[in-house]
């Protein structure tokens, strides 16, 4: 029979799982403490939930929103990273590896609902933000409206220098 607690943690797991594009699985094993915690830090620096529960839970809460293929992801000592930007995770977890190449493993990742093996994170972690995304997009989109706005500018500017020429031509 569940306990309350359990049964809690599933549905917790459920709401992480249902508002998270990227969800990505760590085998955390031979990590000390200060290290996971510098790691927990950045995570959350970048909104970033990083979540250590039973793999027993974490397969049932999988269950009920649709993943049924985690069995072989959720061995061992499991930490999973929840987040609404679906790369954020990746550039994390780059970026910590090269400092610790042999510490922390992707064991697969689950990318706007489709699941990935681990490898598949290095892709994501090269991705731009959505920050860089949007401001390449305004950029894009206010470039013709410069180049007009400069083009007019510079008509504006020969008809000013005609007139005057013609001016002086007449005094």
């Amino acid at each position: 029979m569940p306990t309350e607690h359990k049964i809690n943690i599933v549905k917790d797991t459920v709401k992480r799982f249902e508002k998270s594009k990227g969800v990505y699985f760590t085998n955390y094993t031979g990590i000390d403490v200060k290290t996971i915690t510098d790691l927990r830090k950045s995570f959350r620096e970048s909104n970033v939930e990083y979540v250590v529960s039973k793999n027993t839970l974490t397969k049932r809460a999988a269950k009920e929103v649709g993943y049924d293929n985690l069995d072989e992801i959720l061995v061992g000592q499991v930490g999973i990273a929840f987040s609404e930007d679906a790369t954020a995770p990746a550039r994390i977890i780059k970026e910590f590896k090269k400092d610790n190449k042999d510490l922390l493993d992707v064991l697969g990742l689950i990318f706007d609902g489709e699941l990935y093996p681990s490898d598949k994170y290095i892709e994501f972690a090269n991705l731009p933000t959505k920050e860089e995304s949007l401001t390449k997009m305004v950029v894009m989109l206010n470039q013709p409206v410069t180049k007009f706005a400069s083009a007019l500018n510079n008509s504006f500017a020969k008809l000013l220098s005609a007139l005057g020429n013609l001016k002086e031509t007449k005094n």
